[in-house]
């Protein structure tokens, strides 16, 4: 049996449905309590694609032969819950992507930033230790956490791991916390306590290190208008490249920060709901291993033109603006990232180029143009 947290989120819902196709012999059991259509309703924004009921995405992926899901309404920070959950289900394997997962929305006030370190952390925890407590030590612990723990060193970021070496010895670390916003330091304390609770009881722990996804949905979620996973384009949930569609598709100037000449890593929807499922496949390896969870390289700058040309190739006037950088951030910063073992061991098939992605995002999000138009003030930070 498979577990998923996070199961109605962006990425939770596609790889729900990939891995019921991948594996329609096993049980695949969603967890979510729907936060984050309740953060980006607050912060005064929607969903671009229309997202149906938890009700309705599964009577429809039952409709399309994925008759292998069930779903359970529960908050992770509640330890009770989770030892309910997980004493219920037994799971072999744990795919935990439940989060809040916006920096610039932990950065509202403190408020927002403890909450987002309190959910994201507590949440970790309690999975960890419920495995240690119900005697589920040959459960394979899967997260996602994020490539923004390693901030941005002037050195090629290996896959998760820094060899130490000083006068008296050395030594190898995982990677120290150089986040640069309250919700990326909120995983490198995912990071601490993952390694610590392999470390303790011998667990097996998989950390994908999640770089900016972009893209409207897989080959699942194309099946039925009900499977479709959700598209945020604003300010606080919309990632760089899904914004910067959404601007171009509203008549928006596509807004650069600054410079945007640092490089960003990246990856498709696609190809990382494919490695996610894959993971799965790992052998129990009774250690704490880490994957840079990436396959593009790019700056906002090179994005933004990526996308203008884009857009005029398919008759859709664009222009690229630069704007004052809410963020504090090196705008030059060229950023080097190890990814060989995610490509070898997770997504051994060529990955899906960002024109591809681009050119796929413009044609999928033409029709829903209108909304766009509609919350044209969301691209922006809220006053």
């Amino acid at each position: 049996m498979i577990l998923v947290t996070g199961a109605d989120g962006y990425m939770g819902w596609p790889l729900m449905l990939k891995l019921g196709r991948m594996y329609p012999d096993e049980r695949v059991v969603g967890v979510d309590h729907f936060g984050r259509r309740r953060w980006v309703q607050e912060i005064g924004s929607v969903s671009a694609i229309p997202v149906s009921s938890m009700d309705e995405r599964l009577r429809a992926a039952k409709e399309h032969g994925i008759s292998n899901l069930s779903f359970v309404e529960a908050d992770l920070t509640d330890r009770d819950a989770v030892h309910r959950i997980l004493q219920t289900f037994r799971p072999r394997v744990i795919l935990h992507l439940a989060a809040q997962p916006s920096a610039p929305y932990s950065h509202i006030n403190g408020k927002l930033a403890d909450y987002t370190q309190e959910n994201n952390n507590r949440m970790c925890r309690n999975l960890l230790w419920g495995l240690k407590e119900l005697g589920l030590e040959n459960t394979h612990f899967i997260e996602t956490t994020t490539t923004g723990t390693y901030g941005a060193p002037n050195f090629t970021i290996p896959e998760g791991f820094l060899k130490v070496e000083t006068p008296t010895g050395s030594d190898i670390l995982p990677f120290p916390g150089m986040a640069t916003s309250w919700y990326h330091m909120s995983k490198c304390n995912d990071v601490n306590n993952l390694s610590l609770a392999s470390r303790l009881w011998g667990l097996t722990v998989t950390d994908l290190r999640t770089s900016i996804v972009f893209g409207t949905g897989t080959e699942e979620t194309a099946l039925d208008p009900r499977l479709a996973t959700r598209f945020d384009f604003d300010f606080y949930f919309g990632v760089v490249t899904n914004r910067f569609c959404a601007q171009v598709l509203a008549g928006h100037p596509i807004t650069l920060y600054g410079r945007g000449e640092q490089k960003k890593p990246m990856i498709s929807l696609r190809d990382a709901v494919e490695s996610l499922a894959r993971a799965v496949e790992l052998p129990l390896h009774r250690s704490y291993r880490v994957y840079n969870q990436m396959t593009i390289l790019a700056s906002p700058k090179e994005l933004a033109e990526t996308i203008r040309t884009a857009s005029e190739q398919s008759g859709i006037p664009a222009i690229v603006q630069s704007v004052p950088n809410p963020r504090k951030e090196n705008e030059v910063h060229q950023m080097k990232m190890e990814n060989s073992g995610f490509l070898s061991d997770l997504l051994p098939g060529k990955p899906v180029t960002l024109e591809e992605g681009i050119r796929e995002m413009l044609r999928d999000l033409k029709p829903f143009s209108h909304i766009f138009r509609e919350y044209i003030d969301r691209f922006m930070a809220r006053e």
